[in-house]
């Protein structure tokens, strides 16, 4: 079921995203060749509790795998997403994924960045420029009245148009009293299909964009999601309220 928000409740989401962006700002200053990948997981945590709100991604659940035992996702350089933190070292050159989930007041904000690790390759900065652009490409779809799968096709062709690969396994969602609602909203689909956008629908649109092939699979953990031919992915994410034609970006940094 997909559900329309209040204004109480958007107020209330819009908070939580408030403090997705204050989080992913803050580590941007972190980031650096000798930190560890735990490092950034425990100054997330502090600063989210210090803002009077929960890390929504520990202890989360989904299937078969174990509880998530981390506040952030932190994924480098072939990891798609969902990559658990650890004594990684980032080095110069890699390139890694954010993703920060906050619980304030009962509702959700959801959302990530990838960042570079010092200098980094002109073809790693080209898949890093070229998500971002895909995901407000998708963006600029998520207008009332049009279909989900507008976003959908529109990150698609921009991506491949590029000679790029879209990871089909994963996918954004709606956000709101739960992390995940309806609707799911993929990054590839046909133009005008998918139930229709309408005011007050908050979504998260999130393309995950492979250099190479979009093969994945799932490691030994049960959670990171890993390029199945070695190559660096990206990943980009924002919650979006929709807004008549002028989609709202409430994880706006």
């Amino acid at each position: 079921m997909i559900l329309i928000k209040t204004k109480k409740e958007i107020d209330y989401i819009r908070e939580s995203c408030k403090i997705v962006a204050e989080t992913l700002n803050l580590l941007k200053s972190f980031i650096k060749s000798g930190i560890t990948t735990k490092e950034l997981d425990f100054i997330a945590e502090e600063y989210i509790l210090s803002r009077n709100g929960k890390p929504a991604f520990r202890g989360y659940k989904q299937g078969n795998s174990p509880a998530y035992p981390a506040t952030l996702c932190v994924s480098v350089n072939d990891e798609v997403v969902h990559g658990i933190p650890s004594k990684r070292e980032l080095v110069e050159g890699d390139i890694v994924s954010i993703d920060v989930g906050v619980k304030k007041d009962g509702y959700f904000g959801d959302g990530a960045w990838t960042f570079p690790v010092g200098k980094i390759s002109e073809e790693n900065a080209r898949l890093l420029e070229m998500t971002e652009r895909s995901l407000y490409v998708g963006i600029s779809q998520a207008i009332a009245g049009n279909k989900i799968h507008d976003i959908s096709y529109a990150i698609q062709t921009f991506i491949e148009s590029n000679g790029y690969s879209i990871v089909r396994e994963l996918h954004g969602h709606g956000v709101g009293k739960k992390l995940h609602e309806d609707p799911a909203v993929p990054n590839f689909g046909t133009k005008g299909t998918g139930a229709k956008l309408k005011n007050g629908m908050t979504i998260a649109i999130e393309p995950m964009v492979n250099l190479g092939k979009k093969e994945v699979f799932t490691a030994f953990d049960g959670w990171s999601v890993v390029a199945k031919d070695g190559k660096p992915s990206a990943h980009f994410e924002h919650t979006i309220l929709i807004n008549d034609d002028k989609p709202e970006i409430l994880t706006s940094k």
